[in-house]
């Protein structure tokens, strides 16, 4: 069960048929690929259960930038619980973490997704091409599976190496790309219920369109006509979300923020975790300018049912009052009660309750924050799904690099 709760007033359907109506377009044309991957991608399982099956291996290590990994680290931290390995990321130009990642694995032991949409990612091949120099790998096939685009030159690579290949669909992006062979074939490989994992997006995308269930588009309609709040915050309670809110970040940054002719468009995302950041952020949002919203998302059945110590200590007996309390319920109490807080100041808010945290569950989030990124992205008259702002930064680079 996943229900978003919003506390704030909905409009009349009349108001956002039209932004329906543009959105099932989307999904009939076939343009937007995302949206047909929780049923498009039973073969891929099918295909890399096999494949998983020849290899003896210890590890995994994903190597990607953005959207090639953000994903895939996202549902594998929500998940650890359940993977039957241990998953690495090299995910940035960092020489201290390639080496410190490098000399916890067995090479021997290990395998690892190279992933590049384009195929020629500069961190993501700078970072394949250290750690060919560091093991003198001769052999890519024992070790390596490439995950990239039909056509590409990392694919032509593999190709003359007799490497495994995946491919990307060509009308999925990146960061749109978790239910893909960019995330579906990694967490398969780690021992992840994928299957499950698209039984939950399925859900979600057949709440939306067959049902015709108006809450996202009535929280991406809110969110984008709110006369004064543009800066959207994320704060979930746990820290299995960390990578979940980075992915959000990035899926929320890169699709919403762009030129619409001669006008700046854009929804800025902010990821906190509960209960830490009640300490810290939480004093901005209550006191400070009111141009934010809030998104609070909390699990109500943690695996993990240990109570608070009922230890009573001298000078400290105030803070008895959590004395044999579950403290995972201490946790979502404390989520009720700054929603509450926010609640109170006039600040939009909406809670999404996950019953637990489990593979089918994180699948539906993540189809539902997909679907919610188009939605806003229709009505900001923006394409959604490009990223020209990024492009620049690397073309400078190239420029630079030359040099």
């Amino acid at each position: 069960m996943v229900k978003n709760s919003l506390n704030f007033s909905t409009v009349p359907f009349e108001n956002i048929d039209e932004f329906a109506r543009r959105i099932n377009d989307e999904f009939e044309s076939g343009k937007v690929g995302y949206f047909h991957l929780p049923k498009g991608s039973k073969k891929l399982i099918e295909k890399a259960s096999v494949i998983a099956g020849e290899y003896e291996y210890e590890s995994v290590v994903v190597i990607g930038m953005g959207g090639s990994s953000l994903g895939t680290k996202a549902l594998y931290t929500l998940l650890k619980d359940k993977a039957k390995l241990k998953a690495y990321f090299l995910d940035n130009l960092d020489i201290a973490t390639c080496k410190s990642v490098l000399g916890s694995i067995n090479f021997n032991k290990t395998l690892f997704f190279v992933v590049s949409k384009s195929g020629t990612t500069i961190e993501t091949i700078t970072i394949f091409k250290y750690i060919i120099d560091k093991f003198g790998i001769k052999n890519f096939k024992e070790n390596f599976i490439f995950i990239t685009d039909p056509d590409s030159n990392l694919e032509h690579f593999a190709e003359k190496h007799n490497a495994r290949i995946f491919h990307i669909p060509a009308n999925v992006g990146g960061r749109f790309s978790v239910f893909s062979a960019a995330g579906i074939v990694p967490l398969l490989f780690l021992g992840i219920d994928t299957k499950e994992i698209l039984k939950g997006a399925k859900a979600c995308k057949k709440s939306f369109f067959d049902e015709k269930d108006d809450s996202i588009l009535q929280k991406a309609y809110h969110f984008v006509t709110h006369k004064s709040a543009k800066t959207n915050v994320l704060f979930s309670y746990g820290d299995k979300f960390t990578h979940f809110n980075e992915w959000y970040v990035q899926l929320w940054a890169e699709s919403l923020g762009k030129r619409c002719e001669y006008k700046r468009v854009g929804l800025t995302p902010i990821s906190l975790i509960g209960s830490r950041d009640q300490h810290s952020f939480l004093q901005l949002i209550m006191d400070g300018t009111k141009d934010k919203t809030v998104t609070f998302i909390k699990v109500l059945d943690w695996a993990d049912k240990d109570s608070a110590s009922n230890l009573s200590l001298e000078f400290l007996d105030s803070c008895d009052f959590t004395n044999g309390l579950n403290i995972s319920e201490v946790l979502n109490l404390q989520c009720d009660s700054t929603m509450r807080a926010v609640i109170n100041e006039g600040i939009s808010t909406d809670l999404i309750t996950l019953e637990k945290i489990d593979e089918w569950h994180c699948g539906y989030l993540i189809y539902y924050y997909m679907l919610l990124t188009s939605a806003a992205g229709i009505m900001l008259n923006i394409n959604t799904y490009d990223q020209p702002g990024v492009e620049v930064g690397k073309r400078i680079l190239k420029m630079m690099l030359s040099k």
